[in-house]
């Protein structure tokens, strides 16, 4: 664990990323006294497939369909020219 000034943080913090990224944890000290912790975040792996299931329990059967005038106009405020 290194132990960096706030002031020499500031001139290099992309190479202080750069070791943070490989691994590294750097505490960040102001007049030689610990203030905060710079660490890596958890590394995310994309999407989860599967998540929502058995969430959705039926869908209308007619959930495709188009919608009437009245339908548009109430979800646009107005009236819609197809």
């Amino acid at each position: 664990m290194r132990k960096i000034n706030i002031h020499e943080a500031k001139t290099t913090l992309s190479r202080l990323v750069e070791a943070v990224e490989a691994g590294e944890e750097i505490v960040l000290a102001r007049a030689g006294r610990p203030v905060a912790m710079i660490t890596r975040l958890p590394v995310r792996h994309g999407i989860r497939i599967g998540t929502a299931k058995g969430l959705v329990r039926s869908i209308a059967k007619d959930f495709d369909r188009p919608l009437s005038k009245k339908q548009r106009e109430v979800l646009f405020g107005g009236p819609v020219e197809p």
